[in-house]
């Protein structure tokens, strides 16, 4: 009987569950996506560049299951109030205390494994496509990597049904606390506020304090650092927090004082709608907003490791392409090479521990260096400038070993360079060997070129091929960033949407739960000839409003948290329509659905 209560229950409001579980789905299935790229040993172990991913996927998971923690809480919370009329009932017509925590319990771990389970077969999915979009970002050849990888799988089963098995004694220990009356009669009590003009003063100033605090803290980062970071995250909940319980409620009651918005269409009932559950929203308001800084800042970032990429290796070095002793395949890619900007020839003659290279050729064609920007105690990142060699410095510092080091291959490096004369040049006996640099105006545009140039340098010098990362130019560079960056890239991607799951859901859910309220409401002005063109604008004004404002603040927060990025990001800022643009969108379809779903709740017509 337990079962069938339980099951029956369930299936009564399948697609409330559905709604509120869609987020718990995607988190399952990201979070086992980031454990079986970071947990398989033997994937990371055989590939390098993917072993420094590895890593930043499974911070990713670690930060995903702090936020799963806080969703799964919160939205039995939201369960638990769709079901206290029926429990209340049960209770009513003699059912047992501890029967009716049995049936929670059960409802509860049975939804979150159901959820869990799915959201891990699409993980598996999700696992196949990201890896593949993974190692071709990081141009290398895995092996040892399976999508279905059976430990990963063990630890988000445990992971989250332990959540829900947590959330089900919570709401055992919350239900039967509250009395039978009040678990039939919850849902009709208005949750009105205090009307404190005193207080609620207090809490906008109070808030706006803390939310300036957290944004000075982002902004002074590289001053306060850890420290700072801790304050920001704290005064920034609390002041967003304060704000919307204080700024909300104050909100509403100015709109409604305005007799030019209220008395046209259905402007009043739409703010005496929001006015009647404020204290609920606000509270969720609250969380979606930061839940929503932390999604769109998470794609963000993301995004824009795509194009900070290429820029970081150009600071690797002055060169693009160095071909030491090139073959006739690699001079025939090189041709093909476009916006070349620098493009020199050097011969050299190795005798013992000596290189020899021509004066006058480094007259004609400057050795080009690095030079970085003196710090003046900021963490900022600036990308070096590239300047030419004065002969007479290039004839100073020539000796040191790391002058010409660029034009090398590693065999070379232990060896004394020296500048000669032409005429010295010809008299020294030796094999005459070729060196060419290239720099070209866009780094990106000629990658693929730029690669096969790379293979092809590695392929004929074997000091390289022993040590392939030491090869001069910028692609080495390149694929150290790119192993480690990706990861930033899709986890920040991947994040953002399953914190966009889970805050819209949650957002969605709320607003639904008191659909069946509002009915009785909404037939009334039906009945009395208002149209439905009407009631279905004020329904998409309502709602537009829960969904706008928790954004507006999270746009607002982003903004400043990108501040934090500057120590690693070149410009955090860089193109930001890109992934604003598709945020807004999807936060925008989340939107449209819960608009459509309720307006199918509250205007159905009665028989």
């Amino acid at each position: 009987m337990l079962w069938k209560l339980s099951l029956t229950g369930i299936k009564g409001r399948f697609k409330d569950y559905f709604v509120l579980f869609s987020g718990l789905i995607m988190a399952s299935a990201i979070f086992y996506m980031f454990e079986a790229m970071a947990m398989n040993k033997d994937f990371v172990s055989g590939n390098s560049p993917v072993g420094m991913a590895a890593i930043i996927f499974q911070i990713g998971s670690v930060l995903l299951g702090m936020i799963a923690l806080v969703y799964v809480m919160y939205a039995n919370s939201f369960l638990m109030t769709m079901r206290r009329r029926d429990y209340g009932m049960f209770m009513m017509l003699g059912a047992k205390g501890r029967k009716i925590a049995q049936l929670i319990a059960t409802e509860t771990i049975v939804i979150g494994t159901l959820a869990t389970l799915v959201g891990t077969v699409l993980g598996v999915g999700l696992t196949q496509v990201v890896s593949q979009f993974l190692i071709k970002r990081l141009d290398a050849v895995v092996t040892h990597f399976s999508p279905l990888y059976w430990p990963a799988v063990l630890v988000t089963l445990v992971f989250f049904i332990v959540l829900f098995i947590i959330a089900a004694v919570v709401n055992q220990f919350q239900l039967l606390k509250t009395p039978v009356l009040r678990l039939l009669h919850d849902d009709q009590q208005p949750n009105r506020v205090r009307n404190n003009p005193w207080w609620t003063a207090i809490q906008i100033i109070l808030g706006l304090s803390f939310i300036a605090i957290g944004y000075l803290m982002m902004i002074k980062f590289a001053s306060f650092l850890l420290p700072g970071l801790v304050v920001a995250l704290f005064t920034i909940t609390s002041g967003t927090y304060m704000l919307f319980n204080a700024f909300f409620g104050w909100l509403i009651k100015m709109l409604k004082k305005s007799s030019w918005l209220t008395n046209r269409g259905l402007n009043n009932f739409t703010l005496a709608q929001l006015g009647f559950r404020i204290k609920d929203y606000t509270k969720i308001l609250a969380l979606v907003a930061m839940l929503f800084a932390l999604a769109l800042g998470a794609i963000t970032v993301g995004i824009g490791y795509q194009s900070e990429i290429p820029k970081m290796a150009s600071a690797t070095s002055a060169y693009d392409v160095v071909l030491n002793q090139p073959t006739k395949a690699a001079q025939k890619k090189a041709a093909q090479l476009t916006g070349i900007e620098v493009q020199a020839t050097y011969h050299t003659k190795e005798i013992g521990q000596t290189i020899y290279y021509q004066q006058a050729e480094f007259v004609e064609e400057p050795l080009l260096k690095q030079v970085y920007s003196k710090s003046n105690g900021g963490l900022s990142m600036k990308l070096p400038k590239t300047e030419e060699m004065s002969i007479a410095e290039l004839t100073k510092q020539i000796g040191d070993g790391y002058t010409v080091r660029s034009l090398q291959v590693p065999d070379q490096f232990a060896k004394q360079a020296k500048l000669v004369s032409e005429t010295t040049f010809d008299q020294l006996q030796g094999t005459t060997k070729t060196v060419q640099v290239y720099r070209v105006a866009d780094f990106a545009a000629n990658l693929p070129l730029i690669k096969q140039l790379d293979r092809l340098q590695i392929a004929a010098n074997p000091s390289l091929q022993k040590n392939p990362e030491l090869n001069s130019g910028k692609y080495a560079g390149y694929t150290m960033l790119n192993g480690l960056f990706s990861g930033f890239e899709f986890m920040g991607f991947f994040l953002g949407i399953a914190f966009l799951a889970m805050l819209a859901s949650c957002l969605m859910f709320k607003i639904l739960s008191g659909a069946a309220s509002d009915v009785k409401r909404y037939t009334m002005l039906d009945k009395i000839g208002t149209r439905q063109g009407l009631l279905r604008q004020s329904i998409a004004k309502e709602i537009g409003v829960l969904f706008l404002l928790p954004g507006i603040v999270g746009v607002i927060h982003v903004l400043f948290g990108l501040q934090l990025f500057k120590t690693i990001m070149l410009d955090p800022y860089h193109n930001l329509w890109l992934p604003f643009g598709i945020f807004i969108v999807l936060y925008g379809l989340y939107y449209v659905l819960t608009t459509w779903l309720y307006q199918g709740i509250v205007l159905k017509k009665q028989d």
